[in-house]
């Protein structure tokens, strides 16, 4: 055999090998078939995977056909990126970000919060080109009583106004906790009423809100043109009510999807806090199944 025939050979079994590794990756493409032109996802999905690789991450999440994506954990950089940066590197992959999430700062302390670097926060969220800024989250020890939720209530409302004067749509985005009854009352509600409902709206998260026992029409009817986020995260329909794909678990999502005027629905971000497999591939599911909901 001639060495032109051994190094033809070796190329033959190099493609070959190459093919078949591929066969065996997960074709995220294949698997998310077209869905709806403006989903969007909210990123702390692919936490794990983007404390590894943002750039990679992001690119295999427009690779699925995500065109929005919604940051969390902003500290100063994004991922470890400046605005423009990340600016550059979303518009490279034709991702939109109309929102962010961000903490109270009460707690989880650090520049970028409600109360350290609010300003910059805005700022930056501008350069970006965001809509809206949520308020992520209440952690335990900063909500023991009524009084708390007041307070929030309060501290919202200052924030929504330096958003507002950015052209920014200040939101607060709900878990299960503030369904439950304290003293009596139901902390969303006390949220709802000591807000001003232009400067603070909401970002619905159905999962959340069905596991606390609450139908999210109902919620869209008590307070119309106040939902303009939703986060799409769906619930198995074993005892434990963990997270699902969408589409693959409990709630009617149609349902829902059929109130979005109502709500005054604008944005929404699939979500998925936990995942049994590879994280990349439930978001694929998740955006395939959307297809077949008339969104």
């Amino acid at each position: 055999m001639t060495l032109i025939n051994k190094n033809s050979r070796r190329d033959f079994l190099k493609v070959g090998a190459l093919a078949t590794a591929a066969t065996l990756l997960p074709r995220l493409d294949l698997l998310a078939a077209p869905a709806t032109q403006h989903a969007g996802l909210q990123l702390y999905t692919l936490r794990n995977e983007l404390a590894k690789d943002v750039d990679g991450t992001l690119r295999q999440v427009a690779k699925i056909g995500y065109k929005e994506v919604e940051l969390f954990g902003y500290n100063g950089t994004y991922f470890g990126k400046s605005a423009t940066e990340m600016k550059a590197l979303l518009k490279d992959l034709g991702l939109a970000v109309p929102s962010g999430h961000y903490t109270t700062g009460k707690v989880q302390k650090g520049k970028g919060t409600l109360l350290d670097g609010w300003k910059q926060a805005v700022d930056d969220a501008a350069t970006l080109g965001q809509k809206y800024m949520v308020c992520a989250y209440l952690f335990p020890q900063e909500r023991t009583k009524l009084d708390d939720y007041k307070e929030f209530a309060d501290l919202f409302n200052k924030s929504a106004e330096v958003c507002k004067a950015a052209g920014i749509q200040f939101c607060y985005h709900n878990h299960d906790f503030e369904f439950k009854a304290m003293d009596g009352q139901i902390p969303y509600d006390i949220l709802l009423k000591n807000t001003d409902s232009k400067l603070v709206k909401l970002e619905l998260d159905l999962y959340w809100a069905t596991f606390a026992g609450q139908d999210p029409v109902a919620l869209f009817k008590k307070s119309p043109g106040r939902y303009p986020l939703w986060h799409v995260k769906d619930m198995e329909k074993d005892g434990d009510h963990t997270f699902a794909p969408v589409g693959t678990g409990s709630i009617n999502f149609q349902r829902i999807f059929d109130a979005k005027k109502t709500a005054g629905m604008t944005h929404y971000f699939v979500e998925q806090d936990q995942t049994k497999g590879p994280a990349l591939e439930a978001i694929a599911t998740s955006y395939k199944n959307l297809g077949k909901i008339n969104v």
